[in-house]
């Protein structure tokens, strides 16, 4: 479950509030050495096949209109998963994206969407594990 992420650690200063997270993140534009140290734990850059098994059940949540955390990070790490992950043929964990549409980063969702969002939320979960 990666609920609202911010997956790609190399450029979220450049969108919509991201500037404002460098003093808690870093910011890859500083110099190299800030780079490759940012590089290591970015999400987006760091999705590889695993050696052994395959990736675990994984379902990505974001807003059509979050201002804050903006949809293009859960957007382009879904993609890299699918792109190299989704292709290896040990993987069979699905891996999902959920865009909530005409709804922000939370913060006055309407009830119906919350409710909506959290049963999708549980039904994957049981599901990944097998709950009966």
């Amino acid at each position: 479950m990666l609920q609202v992420g911010v997956m790609d650690m190399l450029r979220f200063h450049r969108f919509t509030i991201g500037y404002a997270w460098c003093a808690d993140f870093g910011c890859a534009d500083d110099d190299e050495d800030s780079f490759k140290y940012i590089n290591k734990y970015s999400p987006l850059h760091n999705i590889r096949i695993p050696e052994q098994g395959q990736w675990p059940s994984t379902l990505l949540t974001t807003a059509s209109h979050d201002d804050r955390v903006v949809p293009l990070h859960s957007f382009k790490f879904a993609a890299e998963m699918q792109h190299t992950i989704g292709a290896s043929e040990s993987q069979s964990n699905p891996l999902l994206i959920r865009v909530e549409t005409k709804a922000g980063h939370g913060a006055g969702k309407p009830t119906s969407k919350i409710i909506a969002e959290a049963a999708d939320i549980y039904t994957f979960i049981a599901t990944a594990l097998k709950v009966q």
